[in-house]
Formats: structure tokens, sequence, C-alpha cells
């Protein structure tokens, strides 16, 4: 899969802050790529900056080659769907999707076509007549969407795009998303904070940090292999142990135990990653296991959270399924327990 977007050495500044420091990406063709951080990480930034509304200090932005970092937005074949939707309320659904259309002297004929046709696309056929007002949050967004989508950009930005729907309406239109991109063939770059928005729809996802990319690869690479603690952190629930390395012997030195990894890390201090649903609370045959005391437990419908004190103070986070009910999984404060995993659950981090 060749590259479509190229992003090299990207710099930008607001005043004496540093909102991206030399950031490099590249994006391919057909591909949803995520970019997935915190507030301040720089992920807007990078977005806006594709577009054209952000100008860098350093580095440059190709688009199939060409060199797009000296153009105004509306040169550039791309189009951004804001966080606000931005739908202009005096118009019609028909007269939003066409706005853009309009601007670049796209005939009336045309327009009404590409309008019926991104109606369709959308699944808002019979919704031309009305005003963004009567629509639901749901429905605006897949207005905002369509506008987007209208005059045929290569590349789609969109910035946080769920953030304003209820977690059931977010589950429907990332589904959504994923349809129609795969539907149109063309690549979206979208950014949120939501680590299970990312995980659900992405390709690949970028982690950004300080203006950085702290990694990148697919949802699973991501998930099973962080490279350090703050990607492990950010995506998933991840409990962090200090440790020491010998291949695939791990020692705990503050719990004065040894536990076995499935893959073996790079000798000498560092991190022991421990996904919270990997844990086992008081199963039989397991390879490696810790002593507790329960602190306290937290139901969460479809799982329990149970957090585990050890006998250096630190907690484990052990995310218990309730796939048969809560029963056996209940388990009261101050009852002491042994925590459990296979070495194929232990990530070994840097330090």
């Amino acid at each position: 899969m060749s590259d479509l977007l190229t992003v090299s050495g990207l710099t930008v500044r607001y005043g004496t802050a540093l909102a991206l420091d030399r950031l490099t990406l590249t994006v391919a063709r057909d591909e949803l790529f995520v970019l997935l951080g915190g507030s301040g990480s720089g992920k807007t930034t990078l977005l806006r900056a594709i577009a054209g509304f952000v100008r860098p200090s350093l580095g440059r932005i190709l688009l199939d080659d060409v060199d797009l970092t000296g153009l105004p937005p509306h040169r550039r074949p791309v189009n951004m769907m804001f966080q606000s939707y931005a739908l202009f309320p005096h118009m019609t659904v028909a007269a939003n999707i066409a706005f853009g259309l309009r601007r670049r002297g796209v005939s009336r004929v045309d327009i009404r076509r590409r309008v019926e046709a991104m109606l369709a696309l959308v699944r808002l056929e019979g919704f031309g007549d009305r005003r963004p007002e009567a629509l639901s949050g749901g429905q605006q967004q897949r207005v905002a969407l369509a506008r987007s989508l209208a005059p045929s950009p290569r590349l789609l930005l969109l910035d946080e795009p769920l953030s304003a729907l209820d977690q059931a309406l977010r589950r429907d239109t990332r589904a959504e998303l994923v349809r129609l991109r795969r539907s149109l063939g063309i690549s979206f770059v979208l950014v949120t904070h939501d680590q299970d928005e990312a995980l659900g729809v992405a390709d690949r996802i970028g982690v950004m940090r300080d203006g950085r990319m702290a990694q990148v690869g697919t949802p699973v690479e991501l998930y099973e292999s962080p490279a350090d603690r703050f990607v492990a952190g950010f995506l998933g629930a991840a409990n962090i142990l200090p440790c020491v390395v010998d291949g695939c012997s791990v020692a705990l030195p503050s719990l004065g135990v040894a536990v076995r990894s499935a893959r073996p890390g790079v000798a000498g201090p560092g991190l022991l990653g421990l996904r919270a649903e990997r844990l086992r609370i008081g199963e039989q045959g397991l390879v490696n296991q810790v002593v507790g005391v329960v602190a306290e437990s937290a139901y969460a419908g479809d799982a329990l959270s149970v957090l585990v004190r050890l006998a250096d103070g630190s907690v484990l986070r052990v995310n218990r399924s309730l796939t048969d009910g809560l029963g056996a999984a209940a388990v009261e404060s101050g009852v002491t327990v042994r925590v459990g995993w296979q070495p194929e659950a232990c990530m070994l981090l840097p330090e």
C-alpha cells in the first residue's frame, strides 16, 4: 500500500509554546488513520496544519508527492470536518451539503445529483428540505460528513467527530465511518482522545505526546506491544511494576518474587506491564502469581474492577468479566487473594 500523505519534520509554535516538534508521519491510500492523544498533545494542531489552517515554521506536507505546505486551505484537495459540525442554521440540509460545490462553480444539475448521492450515502434520503435544528445530533453529524465528502476530497480530516454523541450513537456511528471509508476508497485522518473509538475504527493509530509521535502501529501492535509506559497506560488499563529482566525471567524485587515472560526483554532494570483484563483472582494453574489484599471493587456492568494491594503497597487492577453474571466474580474488601497470569500477558517496557 503506497503512501498518500507524508508529513516530515513538522514544527508549529504558538508564541513560545511548541505545539508540534519535528513531527513525521505517513498515511497510506485507503487508510483510516487515527491520531490519539490527550489534551495539548498536538493532535488537532497537526490536523489543522494538514488542512492549511495553521502554518508550520518548519517541515513539509506532501500529498501524492505534491508539496502543500504553502498552499491555502481552498487550494488543497483536502476537506476537514470540525468538531462542532459548523452547519449553517439558515440553510436546508441539501443547501449545507451543496455549499462547497457551489463555491467551486459546479453546475446546478451536477450539484443536485451529488447532493442526492451524498444523502443516500449517509442514509438521510428525504431529509434534504429540513433545517439542522430539526435533526438529532447523530443526523447533524451525518450531514456534516456528507458536506465534507461532497467535493470528493482525496483526504478527509475529522476532528473529534463523535464527541457530541451519546455512547450508543457513538458506537453506531463508528461503524458508519468504517463503512463509508471502505465504500469511498479515500483516506481518513481522525482525531480522538477516546481509546475505544481509536481501537474500534483505525487501520493504524498514532499516539501523540508533547507534539511528537510516541508510537505508530496497528491497534493490535500498540495494545499488545506498547513502546513505553506512556503508550501502555494511555491505550488500555495497564498495571506497571518495576522489575529486573534477565531473558524471560522477570524479577520483582519489591515483592521478592520472580515471574516468567513468554518473550525475552532487554536485560537490566525495566518495567513489567500487565493488562487488567488478563489477570485472574484465585485461579489454579497460572504460571505467575502474587499475593495481595482486596482494597476495593467497582461494578461496571460487563466487568468487576477489583483493586488488589500488594505487600510493597503497589496496587493491581484486575478486571473480572461478568459474562455469567456477578455471582462467583464478587470479592469482599480485606480478603487475601492470589492474582495470577500467564507468561503471554507480560509486557516488558523500558524503565
